[in-house]
């Protein structure tokens, strides 16, 4: 897991995560890749939808991966296919919709997952903008 927040990466930690690197020291690059042994990772999940996020997954994917994309992106990211194109590796998309919500609460239900642990901070209705 990879993050600048300490806080969410102690919360992975306790969803299992192996790894936890902040990258707020610009070498998460180099921490992965140090871990794999230069190898990278089989699947890199883009979860924030930013463009250095987008970039720290091609420069950690090893070939043969996957880059799941589900962070909203709200500016253009750039492919790096002079990086990619001999690499062999799969970018797909996807969003919480109709399809995946309910195999998301059969694993809630199986308590699989824990959204409880999820939840940092509780707002009223009134306060929504304050959230």
């Amino acid at each position: 897991m990879i993050d600048l927040d300490d806080k969410r990466l102690a919360i992975a930690k306790q969803f299992g995560a192996t790894h936890i690197i902040n990258s707020g020291d610009g070498h998460a690059v180099h921490h992965v890749m140090e871990l794999t042994e230069g190898a990278g990772v089989d699947v890199a999940i883009e979860a924030v939808g930013i463009p250095a996020t987008f970039d720290i997954c091609q420069d950690i994917i090893a070939a043969g991966g996957r880059i799941a994309n589900v962070g909203v992106h709200g500016k253009p990211v750039e492919l790096h296919m002079e990086k990619l194109w001999d690499r062999n590796i799969s970018i797909t998309t996807r969003l919480v919709d109709t399809v995946t919500t309910p195999m998301l609460l059969k694993v809630v239900s199986a308590g699989k997952l824990e959204p409880a642990k999820l939840v940092t901070h509780h707002f009223a209705m009134n306060d929504i903008m304050k959230a």
